[in-house]
């Protein structure tokens, strides 16, 4: 504050009033906007005052003095009350600290104890004022600044959003043009092909029906000394026929079957199917009846520890079960919808994930009991710091920068479309696509600490 504070005039009891409390009452007022006079007769009027609980909650203006505007006596003593006892939070005489019911209680001055609450209103009014100017300020300023930053904020949100949207689109549409293009083009390619092929067999078994006709005609109406005669003509005709060949199926005859793929193209699908709704969890466990031996399950079946030791006790035979090679399967199988689950690898590092037919061979140490070196299985493996694809036998490096905590995988059952990937980033790991002639279990090996079903 700047103005100088003078204090209200004291009442009229005989007490000065201290210069601290004479130089900073009444503008305090005057800021708040209360009218002075009417602040002046509450003060004298001896109605409540607000005091801090500490001080003033026990005792009513009327019954301490303190705001009244008389001089008053005490009933037992007829003295002057210029006492306040602060035990009893009420005002005294000078003999009630000696032979009345304050004696020993903690006493002081009446004159001082005014000051002290008038200096206590003083302070709170001060504190008030200025807390008031803070909060006018804060709607004033701070809160207008915010309201034009949140248009500012907002309406680049917007840009932001329809920019990228719109470039999205954009790209999406031209990859779309491109791509329906180029399976256009692939389909009139094989169409040719059809209308060559077609052409061509249809000469050919036009030749044949003739030549046979001829042959036939030669066999049912050439007189015996005159067929003996035709032998080089007969032979003439049948390695004619003999030169039209056999028919055969060829690749130029199919559609290839990446015309329709592209990075792109691929790479927003499996972005929209990570974050689709439809793209359901799978409440998956490991089934006990296929975990190879050296497996430990968890009680949960949800974690895989690989055991470097085989265990003493052999769990008991059983067909659905690996005997060599370190496999589990899931509990559930897939065939429609789009499913989807997480595996957590820690620190392993030698793992597989990925799906298999049911009937995928268990027994033995071949290649047709060990997941992603047959036809009936498609993984995702990590061994020796070295992230692949697994399929048939054959092997796609896959260029992983970070090792990945967990790996999701998704199967999206009507697109035919198996799709490995980080949880925490989405970064797409692999995606293949492929006809599957049965439904699906999810398929996992460790050889290298534990791995759990998130």
């Amino acid at each position: 504050m700047t103005e100088a504070l003078t204090a209200l005039p004291a009442p009229n009891d005989g007490l000065e009033t201290s210069p601290r409390v004479k130089s900073e009452v009444q503008p305090i007022f005057k800021a708040l906007g209360r009218d002075n006079s009417a602040a002046r007769e509450k003060l004298h009027s001896g109605g409540k005052a607000p005091a801090a609980p500490s001080i003033m909650s026990a005792a009513s203006d009327t019954e301490s003095g303190i705001f009244s505007g008389e001089s008053e006596t005490c009933a037992e003593h007829e003295c002057d009350l210029d006492r306040f006892c602060q035990t009893d939070v009420k005002v005294i005489c000078a003999h009630c600290t000696v032979v009345g019911p304050c004696q020993g209680h903690s006493v002081t001055p009446l004159a001082d104890r005014v000051t002290a609450v008038r200096n206590q209103l003083v302070d709170a009014c001060e504190k008030i004022q200025l807390q008031a100017l803070r909060i006018e300020k804060f709607i004033e300023k701070t809160l207008a600044d915010k309201e034009k930053k949140l248009q500012v904020s907002a309406s680049t949100a917007r840009e932001r959003v329809v920019t990228r949207v719109n470039a999205a689109r954009e790209a999406l549409e031209e990859e779309e043009q491109r791509l329906l293009e180029e399976v256009q083009q692939e389909e009139e390619r094989v169409e040719q092909c059809l209308l060559t092929q077609r052409a061509h067999w249809g000469q050919a078994l036009a030749s044949l029906a003739r030549t046979r006709s001829r042959l036939v005609r030669t066999l049912t109406h050439t007189p015996d000394a005159q067929l003996v005669t035709s032998i080089q003509e007969i032979a003439e005709s049948i390695e004619e026929a003999e030169g039209v060949g056999e028919p055969y199926d060829t690749e130029q005859l199919n559609m290839k079957q990446g015309c329709s793929e592209s990075q792109l193209l691929r790479g927003m699908w499996a972005t929209a199917m990570l974050n689709a709704p439809n793209a359901s969890a799978l409440p998956l466990k490991f089934d006990e009846r296929t975990a190879n031996p050296l497996l430990l399950l968890s009680d949960d079946h949800r974690s895989l520890t690989f055991l470097r030791k085989k265990p003493r006790e052999t769990p008991p035979y059983d067909p659905a079960r690996f005997d060599h090679w370190p496999n589990a399967l899931g509990t559930l199988s897939i065939s429609s919808g789009t499913r989807s689950w997480t595996l957590d690898v820690g620190d392993s590092a030698a793992f597989k994930v990925g799906v298999c037919y049911a009937s995928l061979q268990r027994k033995g140490s071949g290649d047709e009991a060990r997941l992603g070196h047959n036809d009936h299985s498609w993984v995702l493996s990590h061994y020796d710091g070295e992230y692949s694809f697994w399929h048939a036998g054959e092997k796609a490096l896959l260029p992983v920068a970070t090792k990945p905590q967990k790996v999701g995988v998704l199967l999206d059952w009507p697109s035919q479309t198996l799709l490995f990937y980080e949880p925490e980033s989405a970064a797409i790991l692999y995606c293949v696509t492929y006809e599957f002639s049965a439904p699906l279990l999810p398929a996992f090996a460790v050889t290298d600490q534990s791995i759990t079903i998130v």
